[in-house]
Formats: C-alpha cells, structure tokens, sequence
C-alpha cells in the first residue's frame, strides 16, 4: 500500500501504519464497496480507503479535525467520489455501507445498532483500553457481530550505543465483524471440531 503523509496534524494519535495494514486487509475493500469511517481525525484511515473503495464517506464530530482530514486528503492528492462529513455517530451515517470503521469508542453500541438494521456486513473497531476492550466485545457478541478479536502490539527499533533496541506502541485490541459473522464464525466452529475428531489439536 502506498505511503500516507499526513503534514496536517489533528492533535489525536492517527491509527499507525502497522494498525492500518491490519485494518485493510480485515476490511478487503474492493471497487463496489460503499466504505464509512467514524471519526476521521486526521484522514489516514481514509486516504488509504480511497485506494481501494468506490466510494468513502468520513465523519467527524469536530470541525476543526474534519478540516484536518480535508486538507490531508489534499495532500495525497486523493481523487474519487469521497464525503466528508460534520456530523455525530450514528445520525450522520449513511444507509448503504458496505463496510465501517470505528476508530474510537463513542457510541458505538448506536452505532452497532445501526450495522444491524442496516446490514453492513464489515464492521471494524480499534480500542486502546483494556476495559472498554471487553464491553465491546460482549456488545458485538450479544448482536450476533463478532468473527475475531485482535491484540497486537508493534515495537520500533532504534539506535542505541551502536546497537538496536526498542520502543512499543501502546497495544491495540481490534474487533473484527459484521452482520454476516455470525455464520462465519459457525464455519471456523465446524472446521475446529472436524480437526480434533481427526485427532488434532485446537
């Protein structure tokens, strides 16, 4: 995937590049796909959508941070049919996505509501804390959402006296799911126990 720049700062962490490659090949976008993320922030999440979806549109609660993600937008020189815009989740959101980003954690059972009855059949959400981590598991789980769970924590090396070492990024629990996960996660069931009738191990 090409580089992000991102001269414009939104004075909020963007999702990391690591997190990003994960987070794209999770969302498997492709040119029919109507893609939505919630809280743009500084743009990167959306810049990268661009590449893939026929159509994004980004929302941001926060002028000056939907500002941010416009003039970054501009700065790749994204081009295709995009929406910006200044509005709350889940009342700004769109009917007809294929598939939604949520990089922070501000109503997202509404907005889990909304996947449901609209059908959204990829829904992704990035969470930092441990404790709003396991509420949103149950709240993908009680809707019959949740296909995986992803902890991950990347480190960076640098130099040190001649030497490499490393520093690490704050870990990063990824819910993965969507309106059809239930029946994927049925099938992952299945094949499970078909292996360890055959023997083998879980």
């Amino acid at each position: 995937m090409s580089r992000v720049s991102l001269p414009h700062d939104a004075k909020a962490g963007p999702t990391k590049p690591a997190v990003r490659a994960v987070l794209h090949s999770k969302l498997d976008l492709t040119a029919a796909d109507h893609f939505v993320e919630v809280g743009s922030c500084t743009g990167a999440v959306t810049i990268e959508a661009t590449r893939e979806a026929g159509r994004v549109t980004a929302l941001e609660r926060k002028p000056e941070r939907l500002e941010v993600t416009r003039k970054n937008l501009a700065a790749n020189g994204v081009r295709g049919e995009i929406e910006l815009r200044a509005a709350e989740a889940p009342e700004g959101l769109p009917d007809d996505a294929d598939a939604l980003f949520m990089g922070g954690s501000r109503n997202y059972e509404a907005i889990l509501n909304h996947a449901v009855e609209t059908g959204i059949d990829r829904v992704l959400m990035n969470v930092s804390r441990l404790e709003v981590a396991g509420s949103a598991t149950e709240a993908f789980r009680e809707r019959d959402m949740l296909e995986d769970v992803l902890q991950f924590q990347v480190s960076h090396g640098y130099d040190l006296a001649g030497a490499t070492s490393f520093e690490s990024d704050n870990p990063v629990y990824m819910l993965v799911g969507g309106t059809d996960a239930a029946g994927e996660a049925d099938g992952i069931a299945t094949d499970r126990g078909r292996a360890l009738d055959r023997g083998g191990r879980s």
